[in-house]
């Protein structure tokens, strides 16, 4: 059995607010919003998370030790996101949705929101338009999705952690809200994260940031990628020469 433990350092009330699952997964969507989410909040460390399937390593910000995965809270708005700075490994995905759950219930929290990026080509077209779709656990939690004006998700399937936390929200009659969002595989992608930091807003009420620094991440790296992308194409085409010649 793998065991996950909350490591609290500080007390923090959760009650009523909203717990985000911030954990890495498909295009570092996760790390990116969840890590800007921390820093434009400022919000402060109250826990860490450890287990003996969780790398050994020790994070050092600012000449301070800190735990890969840990939990951050606030007050304005009132919630607490779980971030980690390594991407768990499939095994991992059912003890930690369930760590995640339980600690939100025992925190008496109103909601767990969590997100499910879905990998498109590399070679696809970034769509701006492309909306986040969204999937409540319950009556609820759909209802709150269309008031927001959140376009639901109708058919697929959600793996992983946050396919998980679905389940078990619907099973303990538990708000649990996965928004999904177009995103690249194997590159940062800022602008999935600005978005689903844009619809967290219509959530949250209370929370408004500014994700004009992630667009224009987002803008920059796919400049780059693109160069590169048509230097490759370019050097595909030049007529190679006979190496047995």
């Amino acid at each position: 059995m793998i065991e996950i433990e909350i490591r609290e350092f500080k007390k923090h009330d959760i009650r009523g607010g909203i717990v985000i699952d911030g954990l890495p997964n498909i295009g570092l969507v996760s790390p990116i919003f969840s890590s800007y989410l921390v820093g434009a909040l400022q919000l402060d460390q109250i826990a860490c998370l450890d287990s003996d399937y969780f790398p050994p390593a020790s994070m050092i910000f600012a000449g301070k030790p800190k735990f890969p995965a840990r939990i951050y809270a606030g007050t304005n708005p009132k919630l607490a996101i779980f971030v980690a700075e390594f991407t768990p490994p499939p095994v991992l995905d059912r003890p930690l949705a369930k760590k995640i759950f339980s600690w939100a219930i025992e925190q008496k929290a109103s909601m767990i929101i969590t997100s499910v990026p879905l990998p498109v080509l590399e070679d696809d077209e970034v769509d701006d338009g492309a909306p986040v779709l969204g999937v409540g656990s319950t009556q609820r939690a759909r209802e709150l999705l269309a008031k927001a004006g959140i376009r639901r998700f109708d058919i697929g399937i959600v793996t992983g952690t946050p396919g998980v936390l679905l389940n078990e929200g619907r099973w303990a009659n538990f708000d649990v809200i996965a928004l999904i969002v177009k995103a690249h595989p194997t590159a940062p992608d800022h602008r999935a994260a600005a978005k689903i930091i844009e619809t967290l807003g219509k959530l949250i009420s209370g929370m408004k940031i500014d994700v004009g620094p992630l667009y224009e991440e987002a803008t920059r790296i796919e400049a780059t990628l693109k160069t590169i992308r048509a230097q490759a194409s370019k050097a595909q085409t030049l007529p190679q020469e006979n190496m047995y010649r």
